[in-house]
């Protein structure tokens, strides 16, 4: 009988782990600061990092927030990793692109490949209420495709925002929206952080 048994490696667990990773270095940040930041501890986010550990939802998003970021940007990057798509050209069909959670909404990146400049989404939502403010040190630009918004970005005021109309927010800025009818459809864009 041997001693020890092979087990399959968790590749999506390496994957998501190896972006966290990424992602944490280019904020400039240690295990330390993000497991200060998120409120999970520094021996599970390590082990997060080298694919020994998966993180549940309420964990993913603790992360993202203290990131700067989102569970569909983190989970987006973890399976282009997959992809290795860093070509050139990129093309994205209607039918692709990660999908999940995003704010108060459901999104869809509109690239694949980690190593773009820019991150460009879509987004849909419902929410009549404001969640949380995001703040990230990329600059974002938000185009409304149907649908009527209030954008609300802190000290530097609240728009009113239709169908065509558009604004751009510098990083730092913190923001959030919600909807001011049935619902709406977004064209987002942030810029990569380890672009920065």
């Amino acid at each position: 009988m041997p001693d020890s048994v092979d087990v399959e490696p968790d590749v999506q667990a390496e994957r998501i782990g190896s972006h966290i990773r990424r992602l944490r270095h280019a904020r400039g940040m240690t295990l330390v600061q993000l497991a200060e930041a998120s409120l999970l501890s520094h021996p599970f986010l390590s082990q997060l990092e080298r694919g020994l550990a998966r993180p549940s939802i309420g964990s993913l998003e603790k992360i993202a927030r203290a990131l700067g970021s989102s569970q569909l940007e983190l989970l987006s990057g973890a399976d282009d990793d997959a992809e290795g798509s860093d070509a050139p050209v990129g093309l994205v069909r209607a039918d692709e692109g990660s999908r999940g959670h995003y704010a108060e909404g459901e999104g869809r990146m509109l690239v694949h490949g980690d190593q773009r400049r820019f991150h460009p989404m879509a987004l849909a939502g419902e929410n009549r209420e404001f969640g949380d403010a995001f703040s990230h040190a990329e600059d974002e630009f938000l185009h409304v495709v149907e649908g009527t918004i209030e954008v609300d970005l802190g000290d530097r005021g609240r728009f009113t925002l239709g169908p065509g109309d558009s604004l751009y927010y510098v990083g730092g800025t913190p923001h959030r929206w919600r909807s001011l009818d049935a619902g709406y459809r977004l064209f987002v864009v942030k810029e990569h952080p380890a672009r920065l």
